[in-house]
């Protein structure tokens, strides 16, 4: 998640309506940095932040995607008489959820970089994400 910046003003002459409005946007953030300095009668505030409100959907979006894809992956395990760890590592599970991707080609990058050959199950974990995906934007 990148950081974002938002500056602000404080005047002089209505300070307490914008340390008011300050406040309020400083309670619906995850704040990195703050800069002050005081020119032409106000104080300027530079906020770096990263917005909880995406922080908490892309939780969420996470959170969804690794339950289907646990879903699947304890049918599959369960069928073929394995422990569901062969089918896919928690830590793959998590990494596909972490990126979430709707192509073999962006799966497969990610299987590459993790060690782990998603060879003939991958149009099926592409679907449960996309399908995923899907589901929580309708």
């Amino acid at each position: 998640m990148t950081l974002e910046i938002r500056t602000f003003s404080i005047r002089d002459a209505v300070h307490d309506e914008d340390e008011t409005r300050l406040a309020s946007f400083l309670r619906t953030v995850e704040v990195s940095r703050i800069d002050t300095a005081y020119a032409d009668g106000a104080w300027r505030v530079l906020v770096q932040y990263r917005d909880l409100r995406r922080k908490e959907e892309t939780a969420q979006i996470e959170s969804a995607i690794i339950s289907a894809i646990n879903s699947w992956r304890t049918d599959v395990a369960k069928a073929l008489g394995v422990d569901k760890e062969e089918i896919l590592s928690n830590s793959v599970v998590a990494e596909i959820a972490r990126y979430a991707p709707t192509t073999e080609i962006e799966l497969s990058v990610i299987s590459n970089a993790a060690g782990f050959d998603v060879a003939g199950r991958g149009g099926q974990i592409v679907q449960i994400v996309r399908q995923t995906m899907e589901e929580l934007t309708n």
